[in-house]
């Protein structure tokens, strides 16, 4: 009797430690399944944090990005004021060492200063240029005017003999019969150079063109030649800018602005990057011209192209 009661209570001891296992099984694998989603929330809290970093981030740039177009817009706006006042400035220092060097500083006899007109104050209408580059007092004499350059010539003195390369280069003459008003003329370059020192350069170069071609036997076609470079020079276009002052130097070699036509030479083939034709160009200049204002800056410009390894 006493066996059997001892297994009996063995196996409802056992029953009861099963029935308790079974109960302990679901509260493990609901606490682990817990744990799990936890973690799970913890990582996306951490990868939302992180997609909030990348978008202060960003805001941030496209705030340093504006910043800076501004930046950039306003450095712009400097510039080309910049550049204006520079471009203004230089036509006005270049006709101030063209009357400089073409005058000595003074004006000759007769001659009105023409602060408009370039080197206007330097040549006379109808008077030829002397060996120093000034022109003498206008003379009363109507056989001297522009409209009878041969008759310029001492009577009895022999005709000037020409090379077959001066006569090539020389102009063609004006039609037979043809006469022109000095009046006009002086107005018709005036008006170009006007437009060239206001700023004007599409109209200066148009109406340079235009003195040229109505007028190619006059005293001023050389300069305007010189001006018509610069219009094209200052706008940057060099390639037609170098063929004016090398067409101007090729056929007007005597001129008082062939110093200048070849100072610019130098300088356009320095723009277009003939490294080599540039320096032989500016060379000519200080051999050719030596204390001279051009040669000063030729000489400058070799030494920059010196500094910035141009070759």
């Amino acid at each position: 009797m006493r066996a059997i009661s001892n297994l009996f209570f063995a196996r409802i001891t056992v029953a009861a430690a099963l029935a308790a296992a079974t109960v302990s099984m679901p509260a493990a694998a609901e606490r682990l399944s817990l744990a799990e989603r936890v973690a799970a929330l913890e990582a996306q809290a951490q990868a939302g944090q992180g997609n909030v970093d990348l978008v202060n981030q960003l805001q941030a740039l496209q705030t340093e990005v504006q910043q800076l177009n501004g930046l950039v817009e306003q450095l712009r706006h400097q510039l080309d004021e910049q550049k204006e006042r520079s471009k203004q400035q230089y036509v006005d220092l270049d006709s101030r060492i063209g009357r400089l060097e073409g005058g000595g500083g003074g004006h000759p006899a007769g001659a009105a200063a023409n602060p408009n007109s370039g080197q206007l104050d330097d040549i006379q209408l109808g008077a030829p240029e002397s060996a120093n580059g000034n022109a003498p007092a206008p003379s009363t004499d109507p056989a001297l005017s522009l409209d009878n350059p041969a008759t310029t010539a001492m009577p009895g003195a022999a005709a000037p003999r020409t090379s077959p390369a001066t006569a090539a280069a020389t102009p063609p003459p004006a039609p037979a019969g043809t006469r022109f008003d000095p009046a006009a003329e002086k107005a018709s370059y005036d008006e170009a150079f006007n437009a060239l020192k206001d700023g004007r350069y599409p109209e200066s170069t148009r109406r340079f063109q235009a003195f040229i071609d109505a007028y190619p036997q006059s005293e001023l076609t050389a300069n305007a030649y010189y001006w018509l470079g610069e219009s094209y020079y200052i706008t940057q276009n060099y390639r037609v800018a170098l063929e004016t002052f090398q067409t101007l130097l090729k056929t007007y070699p005597e001129s008082q602005k062939a110093r200048d036509a070849m100072l610019k030479i130098g300088y356009c083939q320095y723009e277009l990057k003939q490294w080599e034709p540039a320096k032989a160009t500016l060379n000519g200049v200080v051999k050719k011209y030596p204390d001279t204002v051009v040669a000063r800056l030729a000489e400058g410009r070799l030494r920059a192209m010196q500094s910035e390894g141009a070759h």
